[in-house]
């Protein structure tokens, strides 16, 4: 059985010719083992990641499976680099079919961007601002997705700690991280659908990738443990993991489906953190204010507050 993530994800015979997609974070891992396949596919792929050389390579081989790409590079550690790959985009295109919101790390060391906790940072108020800044450019019918993780069921939202780094620990600063993608990627689907734009958001867990370089942000012993779990039966391929991006992103079966949780390529039920329609407006509103930025869809009404128990 071929190993391509689109045939894992059943959508072999989709053809996105004329599809625009932008991945971020696709010069290594399941981003760039998507862009290759969404490339095959038809899409004209805008590659994205930081290292030019690398972002080069994985053009060239797209281009000579027979696809069309473009590379640019963003730090998203960087509020002006992120805009910039928006205007790029605009620039460059007439519209966007495909946001896949996938770039993101693990940290080992504690770090303030602008004020605010690396992690949280690039794995959430990037994507939030770079969506925001292309929200125009997304046509009738297109798709954001955006990379969470099964990690977000351990945390709790706390929209005072990406401002303080006490007690930093990365896998909790990861897991936070991964609860603010969920939670925005509904309340991006709430407002989108109160505007009658038809444009999908959802979240999606990859899978247990060793093969992902997401080891490379651990300790010393921890990454080299987490290089030899790929042998270990019942963890995910990178292939399996690029094989949940495109089943969001491409399948037909997907296509109507708006502000749910993926895993295994089914929508499943997140943490009940994940599901606080109160949070999600709360880090709505916060993020732009980290970002000192205009709310995005400010006009959409926040949905009305839940009773209070019964004692």
């Amino acid at each position: 059985m071929s190993t391509r993530p689109e045939s894992l994800a059943t959508v072999s015979d989709i053809d996105c010719t004329g599809c625009v997609a932008l991945v971020t974070g696709s010069t290594s891992g399941i981003g760039r083992v998507a862009a290759h396949a969404l490339g095959r596919l038809g899409a004209k792929v805008i590659v994205h990641g930081r290292d030019r050389a690398a972002g080069e390579e994985v053009v060239r081989a797209i281009h000579e499976d027979g696809g069309e790409a473009t590379f640019v590079a963003a730090d998203f550690t960087e509020a002006d680099e992120i805009r910039a790959l928006a205007e790029t985009v605009r620039a460059r295109t007439d519209g966007l079919d495909l946001l896949l919101n996938n770039a993101g790390g693990l940290f080992r060391q504690g770090r303030l961007v602008e004020g605010i906790e690396r992690t949280f940072y690039v794995n959430h108020l990037a994507p939030y601002l770079l969506t925001a800044d292309l929200l125009g450019h997304l046509r009738e019918g297109a798709r954001v997705l955006t990379t969470a993780s099964e990690a977000h069921r351990g945390a709790q939202l706390d929209l005072e700690r990406p401002q303080a780094l006490d007690g930093y620990s990365g896998m909790g600063a990861y897991a936070h991280s991964k609860l603010a993608n969920v939670l925005f990627a509904s309340e991006l689907a709430r407002r989108l659908e109160a505007t009658d734009r038809s444009i999908t958001s959802n979240s999606l867990h990859p899978g247990f990738v060793p093969g992902s370089q997401f080891g490379r942000f651990l300790p010393g012993p921890l990454a080299g443990l987490f290089r030899m779990l790929d042998l270990v039966p019942g963890t995910s391929s990178v292939a399996d993991g690029a094989a949940e991006l495109l089943h969001v992103a491409v399948s037909p079966d997907t296509e109507e489906v708006s502000g749910r949780y993926f895993s295994g390529q089914s929508p499943t039920r997140p943490a009940a953190a994940a599901r606080d329609r109160e949070a999600a407006v709360r880090l709505w509103r916060r993020s732009a204010e980290l970002l000192k930025m205009e709310e995005p869809l400010s006009d959409v009404e926040a949905p009305p507050e839940r009773p209070p128990s019964a004692s």
